[in-house]
Formats: C-alpha cells, sequence, structure tokens
C-alpha cells in the first residue's frame, strides 16, 4: 500500500530502485548491530552468484514486467496472475531442489490459491486504476513477472543454503539495485529519481514500504525457505490480496463484499491445512 501510493506521485519505476537503496542501508544497520558487519562480506562465492541471480531475476526483471502488466490490464488481473507463483516454485523446487509435496500440501495450496484468486476477482476494473490495454502482452507480462518471483525464490533458497537470511537479502538487494541502475542509465531515468528524491511524502512512503517489504517482508521469507519447502512457504506469501482487504477497506475505503470475504476464509483454510501439515 506504501509503495502504489508514491508511485501515483513519483512513478513505479523510481520507487523501484529507491525502495532497494533504502532497503540496503536498513540490512546494513542490522548486520553492523547484530553481526558486526555492515555488509555480506562473509558470503561464500556460492552464495554472491546465486543470490546475485536471484536478486536480478526476481527484484529487477521480475518486477518489471509485473508493474509493466498492471499499467497493461489492470492490478486485479496482474495479481491473479500471481497466483501462479505456488506452482511454479512448486514445480521448479521439485526440479532444482528435489521438494516433493505431500497430499496435504497440494490441498492446502490448492484451498489457498482458489481463496485468493476469489478475492482478487471480486476487485472491480475500476478499482485498478490502470486503463486495460492489450491483453496478450499484459498477460504475458504478468506471468513473466510470476515466473520471475518463482525463480527468484528457488534461486534464492539454492543460494542461500544456511547463511543468514538478512545478509542473504543484502546480496539480493545489490544486485536488484545495479539491475535497475544499469536500466536508468539507458533510457535516462536519472533526471526521475532525482525530482523524485525531493517529493518528501513520497520519500516517506517509499521509506515504510521498503522496511516492511525488501527489508522485513523478503528476509522473512528466506528465513522461511530454511525451514520449509519453497512451494508451501511461496502459497503463504501469495495471500498478500487476502491479507491487504481490511486494511485497504479502513485505508481507501475500499468496499469488501461477502465474496471476498468468503475468499479470504477459503484462503485461511487452506494456510491452516499447510500449516497443520
Amino acid at each position: 500500500m506504501s509503495f502504489e501510493s508514491a508511485g501515483k506521485r513519483i512513478g513505479s519505476l523510481a520507487v523501484n530502485l529507491i525502495r532497494l537503496v533504502l532497503a540496503f542501508f536498513f540490512l546494513a544497520t542490522l548486520g553492523a548491530l547484530t553481526r558486526g558487519l555492515p555488509a555480506p562480506t562473509d558470503a561464500s562465492a556460492h552464495n554472491w552468484c546465486w543470490l546475485s541471480i536471484s536478486g536480478l531475476v526476481g527484484f529487477t526483471l521480475g518486477d518489471l514486467a509485473l508493474f509493466r502488466a498492471f499499467v497493461l490490464i489492470g492490478s486485479r488481473r496482474a495479481i491473479l496472475m500471481m497466483s501462479f507463483v505456488p506452482p511454479m516454485s512448486a514445480l521448479l523446487g521439485w526440479i532444482i531442489l528435489g521438494e516433493g509435496l505431500s497430499a496435504a500440501d497440494l490441498t492446502g495450496m490448492a484451498l489457498t490459491i482458489a481463496g485468493v484468486a476469489l478475492a482478487v476477482l471480486e476487485r472491480s476494473d475500476n478499482a485498478d486504476g490502470a486503463q486495460i490495454k492489450p491483453m496478450a502482452t499484459g498477460i504475458f507480462l504478468a506471468l513473466a513477472g510470476a515466473l520471475g518471483q518463482a525463480v527468484g525464490l528457488v534461486l534464492s533458497k539454492y543460494g542461500m543454503q544456511d547463511f543468514n537470511p538478512f545478509a542473504s537479502t543484502q546480496i539480493r538487494v545489490i544486485a536488484g539495485a545495479v539491475g535497475f541502475a544499469v536500466i536508468f542509465s539507458f533510457i535516462g531515468w536519472w533526471p526521475k529519481v532525482i525530482s523524485a528524491l525531493r517529493d518528501t511524502p513520497a520519500m516517506k512512503r517509499v521509506a515504510l514500504g521498503a522496511f516492511f517489504g525488501p527489508f522485513l517482508g523478503v528476509s522473512l521469507s528466506l528465513l522461511a525457505l530454511q525451514h520449509i519447502k519453497t512451494g508451501v512457504a511461496a502459497t503463504l506469501m501469495a495471500t498478500t490480496p487476502v491479507l491487504i482487504l481490511a486494511p485497504a477497506a479502513i485505508v481507501f475505503k475500499d468496499r469488501v463484499t461477502p465474496r471476498a470475504i468468503l475468499g479470504t476464509l477459503l484462503a485461511v483454510i487452506g494456510v491452516s491445512v499447510l500449516v497443520l501439515s
């Protein structure tokens, strides 16, 4: 919600880069306080290689495709396409990491994804705040964003192993920021970034989003990957559209209908099955 609000003021591309830079400093502060290392200098070559690739695929390429899909087909349809992240992650986890899924895992994933889809489908196109443009391109980009997220998760788990998840996130953030810096240099976007930095209200929202997003949220997702299967973790992370219903109703006065509530309950049941399995 913080990024959405800031993006309306300074543009999503600027938000993407600035949030990663701010997250880097949050992570550096935590690392200095808890590990005595403001940067992940103790990471192995394996950690740096695969986590950097993960950051480029997930943060840079995946998010670029997803944010463009928001414009082309609207956030409702784009987020619905992101429901493919859990099965993609589970398939890649099986192929790359050799992770299997039990019948309970598959049942919980199916219930959760169905609940999320039901809740997301409830939102009208008018609530998206985006014009609906070429559908095929938008769907392709949304699926590309979903694939980027799935590949990013699997590569993160493979690259992280038993390394500190917050330091691992810092490596991913560095790679993602470098990726955006290269793109901005190529398209001549730096003046817009500099202009965005002067927008104090937007910077406050980006800072809030950076703290709860790439700093805290992504780091905790990597911590989860160290303890549970990739597909299960991805399914739990995919409940964001459900979790956002109540705050959106309070802050943005969005209408929550019985269908959205039903989707939420279905997702909660699915999550419960995953947690208890």
